[in-house]
């Protein structure tokens, strides 16, 4: 279970989906109290199939964690967004102390394995198109037959059936709204991963405070 704050829980499902499939690469946890088994994989998200959706993936053959699925199917994705320090500098208010803003998505669902080579080929190509359509001159995947089947052995096709989404969004919202803009104005001028953060702020906390979405 995530420690979950009421002032940090995200509850719209556009925004919980959006960063699930904007940082598609998940940790899948198979959640065994003794021994639990972790994969880090990219994972996409299909809304339309399921009351909260099915994620999609595949396992390396030679990864035992999808055999540990096979007797028991419990898994949980988590998403990991934009993330970043902020400093105690950037505040109006005083005293204050640093902290860190984040996003996270966590996904409950039970595993069902494919491997008829047809399933996985869909799966991979879904994830192949995904992350080469937005690419300038996309690789468009002709390989001989042969090469491909061989490749094909060597995964495990991946559906999770959803059964609970839950987002925490780390980001200001126990603050003042103008302690929110000073945070973004700093963010907006860091690197990459910190301008991410200032964009995800500006979208879900800077229009007005938590009544007013």
């Amino acid at each position: 279970m995530m420690y979950l704050p009421d002032a940090f829980r995200e509850s719209q499902s556009d925004a919980l989906y959006a960063l699930i499939d904007g940082y598609g690469f998940a940790t899948l946890v198979s959640p065994d109290a003794d021994d639990p088994l972790i994969t880090h994989l990219p994972l996409l998200v299909d809304r339309g199939r399921g009351p909260s959706g099915t994620l999609i993936g595949h396992f390396a053959r030679a990864n035992p964690h999808w055999r540990r699925l096979e007797q028991r199917p419990r898994v949980l994705a988590v998403f990991h967004g934009p993330h970043g320090y902020v400093s105690p500098s950037w505040y109006g208010e005083h005293p204050s102390v640093p902290t860190w803003n984040y996003a996270v998505v966590h996904a409950h669902g039970r595993a069902r394995l494919l491997q008829d080579p047809d399933a996985v080929e869909s799966i991979v190509r879904r994830l192949v198109a995904r992350y080469e359509d937005p690419r300038p001159q996309p690789w468009p995947m002709n390989l001989p037959d042969e090469y491909l089947r061989r490749m094909l052995a060597g995964i495990v096709g991946l559906e999770i059936e959803l059964t609970e989404v839950t987002g925490k969004f780390k980001l200001s919202q126990n603050r003042t709204l103008e302690d929110r803009r000073r945070v973004v104005a700093a963010l907006q001028s860091g690197p990459p991963n910190d301008r991410e953060l200032a964009s995800l702020m500006s979208r879900l906390v800077l229009p007005g405070l938590e009544s007013d979405r």
